[in-house]
């Protein structure tokens, strides 16, 4: 049937094979460290550097299908659950972010997975600035044109002009364009229908498969959960629930 998208889906399509061409190399990259972490019995911390690139943590967290080892460093105030104004102002406040990674006392080679597609913005820089003099391991996903094309000059920068891939062992780019909305519509001037959660929540489960195939070809259980809501879920789900409920805040 024809569609009405604008586009739309043809786009969102490309952009995800870009990153599964493209990035494949960085994506078994990452995968090699999340494996790593979870031989080593650790976390696999999860961070998002402001408004909805932070609903990733959801995404990989408490899901089915998904690692039970993830440590989100959930902080209601740069989320979409704060007033909008509100998280956008504290997305740009510097040393917001090196407090909450602060709070979460990561390791020396700990594992943290930072989503930015923007990757310029105070929260994000001060958060990979932490993890890194604490010795973590830092994936970092973000879009290169963000980073590239923001003149070095703009007031959303931090006062560094650092760019997340920066402070990254690792760098996926999720080639977001800058302004994130790809559609325009004939006779309206502003683009709408955004792309890049689409993308990242595909990196994100895109990082857990690999990871999962690293763990099995190394004869290792990787965690997974289960789905709360299936026939036995609970049951199933009860000796992860022992095992990272002390360890794990957001349990």
């Amino acid at each position: 049937m024809e569609t009405n998208d604008m586009g739309y889906l043809q786009q969102v399509i490309a952009n995800l094979q870009k990153v599964e061409t493209e990035q494949a190399e960085n994506i078994e990259k990452a995968a090699d460290l999340m494996a790593g972490a979870i031989a080593k019995d650790q976390l696999i911390h999860v961070y998002g550097g402001g408004g909805h690139t932070t609903l990733v943590m959801g995404e990989m967290f408490f899901r089915a299908g998904g690692l039970a080892n993830i440590n989100p460093l959930m902080e209601t105030g740069l989320s979409v659950f704060n007033q909008a104004l509100k998280y956008l102002e504290l997305e740009r406040t510097v040393n917001y972010g090196r407090s909450i990674v602060k709070y979460f006392k990561l390791q020396k080679d700990d594992v943290l997975i930072i989503f930015h597609n923007i990757g310029i913005n105070a929260a994000t820089i001060d958060a990979a600035m932490e993890a890194r003099e604490n010795g973590a391991k830092i994936i970092a996903v973000s879009s290169s044109f963000w980073q590239n094309d923001m003149p070095e000059d703009h007031f959303i920068r931090h006062p560094n002009k650092k760019n997340l891939f920066d402070y990254a062992d690792v760098c996926i780019d999720d080639y977001n364009p800058v302004g994130d909305a790809v559609v325009n519509v004939d006779g309206f001037d502003t683009a709408i229908a955004p792309i890049s959660n689409i993308v990242d929540f595909y990196i994100a489960h895109r990082l857990e498969i690999a990871t999962v195939k690293k763990c099995v070809e190394r004869g290792i259980t990787p965690p997974v959960w289960s789905s709360a809501n299936a026939p036995g879920g609970d049951e199933i789900n009860a000796k992860y629930v022992k095992k990272y409920f002390p360890r794990v805040k957001s349990l």
